[in-house]
């Protein structure tokens, strides 16, 4: 068996983190999706930065942008927006067939829009029409700022990809917002069916950040925690997930036919080449949940991944690793929140980069 296939039957989707033209034009992801069982798409700046940056599959499009006088910002928007709307056609049989519970294809807003509430919201609103299909997700990140544009576009209708959240605060704010949100929609006479949401919650960033400082106490009690933190705490946020949306807090809307937001794992690629490269797939594996995955991990897991239903196996082991954890004087919430702070950084930087990057294209082609 493809254990890629087998997640299905454990309740999980994959979808494929990465986005190229080429890709969606030459087989590439409707032969993931018809033997591998993928089941939908995330982008971000970093993806669209090598997809656009890195090959000519966009020059020929970009050639008739430039003769018709768009700028650096219209460029990217068409062709990302190109990319997506294709990206959608091809996940459109699957998002009917499942009733709209897969298919979905993510855009993020401008990751410069982080701090900004209301520019979140025009922006998210804007690339929702003028991709114009049903299972297109916008992702918008879980800063204090994210958190009540999230809310509004729920209440709107808009599906959303909440990204860059790595700890239990950020994803107690987001699961709020949703069930705020949709709460909303519903009460204004909204289909709940209509609305979908997931919250991504990343993964091997921890890791990396956490291990860093467990490495630098120099103490055996605190490696013996090196590669574990990681997974304790997507283990330990699932079963916060459980409590809110198999509990109260979610039962009317259970009740009204709405759809609960599954976490997402997203940075699922293994950045510590000690730890398994399958590590952040196999730990994770369980019901209502999608596991967003880049290529190098997709082939990895295809080969040699285990498939069993491990995210509600070892909770108690968990829990005492988070435990562990905060005695050694090791604080998660501070580092996750700097890991925030970095993500939205990092986008940033991406997304300049691939400005640059057609800037460049973009005068190459005009003089062409």
């Amino acid at each position: 068996m493809n254990p890629l296939v087998e997640l299905h039957a454990y309740g999980q989707s994959f979808w494929y983190d990465n986005i190229r033209r080429k890709f969606l034009l030459d087989g590439t992801v409707q032969q993931l999706i018809e033997h591998d069982g993928l089941r939908g798409m995330t982008s971000n700046p970093s993806i669209f930065e090598k997809a656009i940056g890195h090959s000519d599959d966009y020059d020929e499009q970009i050639q008739v942008l430039v003769q018709d006088g768009a700028d650096v910002t219209a460029i990217y928007e068409a062709v990302a927006i190109a990319d997506i709307q294709t990206a959608c056609d091809l996940f459109a049989f699957l998002y009917e067939e499942s009733g709209g519970g897969d298919g979905y294809v993510s855009l993020e807003v401008s990751p410069h829009l982080a701090r900004d509430t209301e520019g979140t919201i025009i922006d998210a609103r804007r690339l929702f029409t003028a991709v114009n299909r049903p299972n297109l997700m916008i992702k918008v990140p879980a800063t204090p700022e994210g958190i009540p544009a999230i809310r509004q576009l729920i209440s709107e209708g808009i599906n959303i990809n909440v990204t860059l959240m790595f700890s239990m605060a950020h994803y107690e704010a987001v699961a709020g917002a949703y069930i705020a949100g949709l709460t909303q929609w519903v009460d204004g006479g909204g289909d709940p069916q209509q609305v979908a949401s997931v919250a991504s919650f990343f993964v091997s960033r921890v890791d990396t950040a956490v291990d860093k400082q467990l490495d630098a106490l120099n103490d055996p009690s605190a490696q013996a925690l090196e590669g574990k933190v990681a997974v304790s705490n997507s283990k330990v946020v699932y079963q916060r997930f459980q409590e809110i949306f198999h509990g109260e807090a979610f039962a009317a809307l259970q009740a009204a036919g709405a759809r609960r937001q599954r976490l997402l794992w997203a940075s699922t690629s293994t950045k510590n080449p000690a730890y398994p490269d399958t590590l952040y797939v196999d730990e994770l594996i369980g019901p209502e949940t999608v596991n967003t995955m880049p290529p190098n991990t997709i082939e990895a897991f295809r080969d040699h991944g285990r498939v069993a239903h491990t995210l509600e196996a070892n909770v108690a082991e968990a829990q005492a690793v988070l435990a562990e954890l905060a005695a050694l004087g090791v604080d998660l919430n501070e580092i996750t929140e700097q890991l925030q702070v970095a993500g939205v950084a990092s986008f940033s930087q991406s997304f300049d980069t691939l400005m640059d990057t057609i800037a460049a294209k973009r005068n190459v082609l005009a003089n062409a």
